[in-house]
């Protein structure tokens, strides 16, 4: 039993479990109905996703010293209430069930599910 950290619209791996979508927003131009079906993501949660606002200051992090100010800003919305009960609720979950969290982004290493990764972690989560 684990999460594994996905980039959305990639082919699903054997034992990949529930593929739940990190983004702000849906895959433009694909109906509802074949969200899961075209390997985007069974469950839409938007809420570990960054807010509009970092998510254009990740996009837009050309150095290390931007790249980290998303990141500090990230973590730091993630610190609340109810998205830290959440990502408890997802580090515990990944003791039992297997499912995957993701984002479109190519490269993990520039895209906000690489400090989900790491958050999940701090928390004891078991990741592949």
């Amino acid at each position: 039993m684990a999460v594994r950290i996905v980039r959305l619209g990639s082919p699903r791996l054997a034992g990949e479990g529930t593929r739940i979508g990190t983004v702000r927003r849906p895959p433009r131009g694909v109906p509802k109905s074949q969200f899961a079906a075209q390997d985007w993501y069974d469950v839409w949660y938007p809420d570990l996703a960054p807010s509009a606002d970092t998510v254009r200051l990740g996009l837009q992090a050309a150095t290390d010293a931007q790249w980290a100010s998303f990141v500090k800003r990230y973590r730091t919305e993630m610190a609340s209430p109810q998205n830290s009960r959440t990502l408890e609720l997802l580090a515990i979950l990944s003791r039992h069930a297997d499912f995957s969290v993701g984002c479109y982004c190519e490269h993990e290493a520039r895209c906000h599910r690489s400090v989900l990764r790491t958050l999940l972690l701090e928390r004891g989560a078991l990741v592949i």
